[in-house]
């Protein structure tokens, strides 16, 4: 992952454990999870909280954890990553709420159903956790296989939209 060097940051508080939110002037680039897999070094990223885009998605988040599993509304900024990768991220966007897939499907999705283990390491290097939603992507018979953020919350984020998508409806 590449990001950019204007990249800034902030940290907050959410049910599952605080979250770091990283963003660009074109909007969020990442959100992770603290001591998630993956996590870039940002020590040289200055701390904004009232950044635009970082104020946006912390609101989104309080949202979500709140009851409110709606759209993300959020700009995003996947730049970073390579076109595979980008176009496996975009595929997750189309994944609705409290709705799974898994691996096999978002490989035959993309039109690349051999690539099944690139499209599992581009799943588990998505940089914008909850958002992009990388935690409704199952083992091909049902399982919960690895997150990025652990297991635990994979399963907290799964129950908390099945039970609100239940009640939506």
């Amino acid at each position: 992952m590449q990001f950019p060097d204007t990249a800034v940051q902030t940290r907050f508080d959410t049910p599952l454990g605080p979250m770091l939110a990283a963003a660009t002037d074109v909007g969020l680039c990442g959100l992770w999870f603290d001591a998630q897999k993956h996590l870039p070094d940002i020590a040289h990223w200055p701390t904004q909280p009232e950044h635009p885009v970082l104020r946006q998605t912390q609101d989104a988040m309080q949202a979500y954890f709140g009851g409110d599993v709606s759209d993300f509304q959020v700009p995003l900024d996947l730049r970073g990553g390579t076109a595979f990768q980008q176009a496996v991220w975009q595929a997750l966007l189309r994944i609705p709420t409290g709705a799974t897939t898994t691996y096999g499907a978002l490989s035959h999705s993309l039109g690349r159903p051999s690539a099944v283990r690139a499209v599992a390491g581009a799943v588990g290097r998505n940089p914008v956790s909850v958002i992009v939603p990388c935690h409704r992507v199952l083992g091909s018979d049902g399982s919960l296989t690895g997150y990025a953020g652990g297991l635990p919350r994979k399963t907290a984020l799964l129950q908390r939209e099945a039970t609100r998508q239940a009640v939506l409806l």
